[in-house]
């Protein structure tokens, strides 16, 4: 089963947390990211987050088997959101296992970490004053590295 995958709905995370349980766990740590009501001093109304399906889940699990390797965990789980979202929804969610908590906190550190530089997902924010724009820097949608539409998938 894959460790890391793209989510259009949302996703109930006790089940995806008891998914990674097994008695050599003594360890659990996760993270969860909201969309919140503000960003650089703006209001947001919103956001919608676009993915090159393919690629993301390629790169996401890529970074789940380099975190089972680097880091001393029995295993590792992530699922980002994507399409439209209001404030307060989840967006994204890492869980981690281990035989010690050290090790998974450090891990679930890490992943977020990396699938936000590395996996190519593209947030659109709609500010309460009707504007709006593309974030993730250093991977703009295709053919645009100053805002406007990425190609929808």
């Amino acid at each position: 089963m894959a460790r890391f995958r793209l989510s259009d709905t949302p996703f109930d995370t006790a089940t995806l947390r008891a998914g990674l349980l097994d008695a050599r766990v003594g360890g659990y740590a996760s993270f969860e990211g909201w969309v919140r009501d503000h960003n650089a001093g703006r209001a947001v109304a919103g956001l919608r987050y676009e993915a090159y399906p393919e690629l993301a889940e390629c790169e996401g699990e890529a970074i789940l088997t380099e975190a089972v390797a680097r880091f001393d965990i029995l295993d590792a789980a992530c699922v980002h959101r994507t399409g439209d979202l209001s404030i307060g929804e989840l967006a994204v969610w890492v869980g981690v296992v281990a035989a010690h908590r050290d090790a998974a906190f450090a891990a679930c550190r890490w992943i977020i970490d990396e699938v936000k530089a590395r996996v190519p997902i593209w947030k659109h924010e709609r500010y309460a004053d009707a504007d709006s724009a593309w974030l993730h820097p250093d991977h703009p949608p295709a053919g645009n590295s100053h805002g406007g539409e990425p190609p929808l998938s």
